[in-house]
Order: C-alpha cells, then structure tokens, then sequence
C-alpha cells in the first residue's frame, strides 16, 4: 500500500518529497480540484524520481473539456492523472473516460490514469464507483478510486464501510485494476486501510491536521508515511 500526500502548493510539497505519491491538487477548486500546470512543472521538478500526480477537477458529462485538461496535466509532467465524475449517466461516464485514457495514452503510453468516483455517491446525484470499475477496464484506464465528493469533513468510511471497500478493491483485482482509496481518512483508520490493501491511500486533510483547507504539516507528514510503511 502507497501512501500518496496532496499539496496544494509548491511550499507544501517541500514536505512531502518522501511521500510514495505526490499529487498536486487546488483544494478551493473541489475535491479534486485541478492546480495550474506551473504548479504541477515545478512540483515534477521538485520531486526527482517519486511520481507526481495531478487532479484535473470533478467533472459533468463534458468529454473534450476533460480530455484536454488529462492531456495538458500529462504535458506538464504529472505521472498519474486523476478525473473525477460527478454526475449519473453510465454512458456519458464511458466517453469522458475514453476521451481522457486516449488524451494521456496516446501520446504518453507510460503514464497512469486514474477514474474516481465518491462514497458519497447517493447524497451527491452521482454515478457509483463500482459502475465506474469496469467501464475504467474496458477503456483502458488503470486505477479506480474512491474519495468524498462534497468535502464536508465526513470521511469515506461513514459512507462505506470495510466490507464494501474490500468488495471494491477485490473487483477492480478482478477487472486487472488498481485501488485508490481516500476521503477525509484519519491516522486512526491506516489500520483498517491496510487489511484493505488497496494500492494507494490518498491523504491531504489527515496531514493538515483535520482540516484540508489549512496548510499541511510536515510532522504529520511523517508520521503518516511512519504508519504506511
């Protein structure tokens, strides 16, 4: 299990080179609220050989929007590129992640992309992320995630418990995909998230000390990768 740690700026990535993952996102812009490609450059630059990743935002049924924002985030040098869907409709869900798998594979075959849907799915009129799974497969794309989507303080676990969230890291297993779980989690749940054993842990309000929309510490920092590892 990978411990990925979300900056929201060049300062705050300072403290979190060691992180497994660092993933550039602009809290103030949604849960995975896009940063600018700056931003994203010099955080690439930053970080050496630790993979760098990038949120492009929590998207509606606009295919050519999210594409171009996968394939400018690629261009900027992330190594994971992370989308979220914030809306219903299977089928529209099946051409936005198309269009951002060929957006970043084509011209980058090497790099990640990343599908996420919420736990909070229900409350937020949104397409369950294991509807997302397999049309994630089909079309290419190598991890599904699950995050919160209206980032409110309730953490992923209030939402779905450690048996749904196995049953989804076994399915994406099953779909020869990768897991990312994330969502408000706190120290106290790395436990449970390691007899989960998704491949990636996704924390940025457990570092700040609670709340996301702080600065993030870099002891916290510490002490989670102590805790991951």
């Amino acid at each position: 299990m990978k411990l990925l740690v979300s900056p929201s700026s060049i300062d705050e990535a300072k403290y979190c080179l060691d992180a497994d993952i660092i993933d550039v996102k602009r809290p103030a812009e949604g849960s995975l609220g896009a940063n600018f490609p700056w931003v994203i450059r010099e955080i690439k630059r930053m970080a050496g050989s630790t993979p760098v990743s990038a949120a492009i935002g929590d998207y509606r049924p606009t295919p050519g929007n999210a594409s171009l924002a996968a394939y400018g985030a690629a261009c900027a040098g992330a190594d994971f590129v992370k989308i979220g869907l914030m809306f219903s409709d299977k089928q529209a869900a099946k051409e936005v992640i198309e269009g951002v798998v060929r957006a970043v594979k084509e011209p980058f075959p090497e790099k990640t992309v990343v599908i996420a849907g919420y736990s909070d799915f229900e409350r937020l009129g949104a397409i369950s992320p294991f509807d997302i799974s397999p049309l994630a497969a089909e079309c290419g794309a190598d991890f599904s995630m699950i995050d919160t989507g209206m980032k409110d303080g309730k953490s992923t676990f209030e939402f779905m418990d450690k048996t749904v969230l196995s049953e989804f890291t076994d399915l994406n297993r099953s779909l020869g995909i990768g897991t990312a779980l994330a969502g408000s989690l706190k120290f106290a749940d790395i436990p449970v998230l390691k007899e989960i054993d998704p491949e990636i842990i996704g924390v940025r309000g457990m570092v700040c000390g609670g709340d996301r929309s702080t600065m993030v510490q870099e002891e916290l920092v510490k002490k989670a990768i102590q805790m991951v590892r």
